[in-house]
This record gives structure tokens, C-alpha cells and sequence, in this order.
């Protein structure tokens, strides 16, 4: 309960912050402009057509770079903006914007924008594009804003080396008709510029030598759903592990999660891969099942309470959390 009560003062506290920075008139501007996009938003995604969703998509980018060229519009949340991912960075250094287009079943774009905080309210926003299509070498490239692995971002951790902020992205993005794909993506400035990968992601303690990549990618089954997300406990980041359900592991649409978790650590100025997490992983076919105490005639079978009982006093099953090595960040 406590958590729960310094969380909503910490949000209360911000908007309290946002409304400060913002002028009354600019917030009505603000709000007006919200509103003109609401539908359009939603015609993105929801859209009957291309020529629909294309349609709502430029009508929506110039209204809302207009309503970004409001004087301190950073500090104001387009909240009623549902299908419009927007994550501040933890340091309110910028915020980034990301939504996806559908344009048919094998073609699914991603849009989006990072709006930089300025001193004096003015406008300075990146806009977005595309190049996954075009990207031969996923895990290998490093790109600007005009080479973007496109992506709706879910999540952003901030970490620091050698005086350098590096934000981690955590995204999803629709792909194709037959797979999805999740990523981990750091993003950094230069000459106040943003840069998208490098190579942040080793595999130096696995104990079989990979090559470190730019970017971790996770290509799966369509209607799979593995889990990619950041433990703030174990300061790590989670990522369930792939398997060919087939058996083929060069048909990454056969890939879906098999129970097991590896991770990545932050040391040292980047993301080290850590091969296993949970000392413990369910065998795939023999997921846990009810099993009732009472049989069909309402009788209750004294093993199975015993078993319980067992089960109840069993050791924990804790993560296995790799110690830090000296001089990490």
C-alpha cells in the first residue's frame, strides 16, 4: 500500500510540475489540438483501408507537429491519445513518441518522433523513419533518426558510463503476417544528435563465445508472446528464451518461448548477457495442472493433503542473480 501511495504522489507531483511549466493559454491550444487528433489516432490503426489509415496518418503528423510547436508543449501529456505510445526519459531529458500503421498483412510500419527539452520551450523534435524493410542486418546496424529500426516503445532504462547517459528501449513491433519480433534497443546522443545501437550487448561470460551485436532481437511465433521486460529488483533485464517448435531453427516464425529465462546485466557500459536466471524451469508438456483434493464423490484423499503440506514447506526457488564485478555502473 505504501508503494502504491508514493507512486501516485510521485505522478501527482509531475503533473502538479507539467502544469507549472505550462501557460494557461498554451495548455487550452494543447488541449484543442488533442482533441482534433483523438479520432484520427485511432483511424491509424482502426482504419478500413490503406488509403484510410495513409489518409489519418499525415492528417494526424500535421497537426500534431503543429501542437508540439507550442511554446513548452514537452511539458504537456497527450493522454487521450490511446494507440500513441509517449515515454519520458527517466532523466526528463526528452520524451519519445512511437505508433504502428498497418498497411496490409506483410507490411506494418512504425512512425514516430524524440522531442528534446529545451530551456526556452522552443521546438527541437527528430522525426522517425523507417528502415527496418531496407535493413538486411538487424542486430548489426547502428543508425540515426533517418535509419530507425521502427518499434513501439514500452519502456525506457536510463544507465551511465564514463559520464555518457545511455537510455535502454524496450519495443514490439507487429512485423509480418507470420512473425513478431520484441527488441532491445540503447539509444545515446552525439553532438546532440540520437544514435540508435552500437555495440552495447556482449556475451562475454556465456559459455559458448558469441560475437557481441548492436541491438538484441527477439523474432517469434505470430501468436506467441514471450516476455521481454525490465526487473527494477534485479536491476536486469528479462528476456524469456526462443525454441523452433519444429525443430527448424532457421524459421524464426516457428519460434515461441519454452518457460526458461536468460537476461542482460549492465556492466562496465554495456548489456552482458547472462545465460540462465531462474535455477528452475518448468519442462515444456508438463505445465503445472489442477489437482483437487476432493474426488468426484466429494471424498477427500489424506495423500494428497500430505503432499500439499510437502509442497508448502519446500524451499523457495530463488533467482540466480550473478554478483557484480568491481568497477561495473
Amino acid at each position: 500500500m505504501k508503494k502504491v501511495l508514493s507512486l501516485v504522489l510521485i505522478l501527482l507531483a509531475c503533473k502538479i510540475s507539467v502544469a507549472q511549466q505550462t501557460g494557461m493559454a498554451e495548455r487550452k491550444i494543447l488541449r484543442q489540438k488533442e482533441d482534433s487528433m483523438k479520432a484520427l489516432a485511432v483511424k491509424i490503426i482502426m482504419g478500413r483501408n490503406p488509403y484510410d489509415r495513409f489518409s489519418a496518418d499525415s492528417s494526424f503528423t500535421k497537426i500534431f507537429v503543429r501542437a508540439l510547436k507550442v511554446k513548452n508543449s514537452f511539458y504537456y501529456a497527450f493522454d487521450s491519445l490511446q494507440t500513441i505510445s509517449q515515454l519520458y526519459a527517466p532523466d526528463s531529458s526528452f520524451r519519445i513518441f512511437t505508433w504502428q500503421m498497418v498497411i496490409n498483412d506483410n507490411v506494418i510500419r512504425q512512425h514516430g518522433a524524440i522531442q528534446m527539452r529545451t530551456s526556452d520551450g522552443s521546438l527541437k523534435l527528430f522525426r522517425l523513419i523507417d528502415k527496418s524493410d531496407v535493413t538486411q542486418h538487424l542486430q548489426d546496424t547502428i543508425g540515426n533518426n533517418d535509419g530507425w529500426i521502427g518499434a513501439i516503445y514500452y519502456k525506457i532504462i536510463q544507465k551511465k558510463s564514463f559520464n555518457q547517459n545511455y537510455y535502454t528501449l524496450l519495443g514490439f513491433d507487429e512485423n509480418n503476417i507470420r512473425s513478431q519480433r520484441k527488441f532491445i534497443e540503447v539509444l545515446s546522443f552525439s553532438n546532440e544528435e540520437p544514435v540508435f545501437g552500437g555495440r552495447f550487448f556482449s556475451f562475454e561470460e556465456d559459455t559458448v563465445f558469441k560475437s557481441s551485436v548492436s541491438r538484441y532481437v527477439m523474432e517469434f511465433k505470430k501468436d506467441a508472446g514471450p516476455r521481454l521486460a525490465y526487473d527494477p529488483e534485479l536491476d536486469m533485464i528479462i528476456a524469456e528464451h526462443l525454441i523452433s517448435e519444429s525443430g527448424e531453427p532457421n524459421k524464426k516464425w516457428t519460434y515461441i518461448g519454452d518457460g526458461d529465462y536468460e537476461g542482460f546485466k549492465w556492466k562496465n557500459g554495456k548489456w552482458v548477457h547472462i545465460e540462465k536466471i531462474y535455477k528452475y524451469v518448468t519442462p515444456m508438456g508438463k505445465e503445472p495442472v489442477p489437482n483437487p483434493v476432493r474426488d468426484n464423490d466429494g471424498n477427500i484423499n489424506e495423500s494428497k493433503l500430505k503432499g500439499f503440506e510437502e509442497e508448502n514447506n519446500a524451499p523457495e526457488i530463488k533467482p540466480v542473480v550473478p554478483k557484480k564485478k568491481k568497477g561495473g555502473n
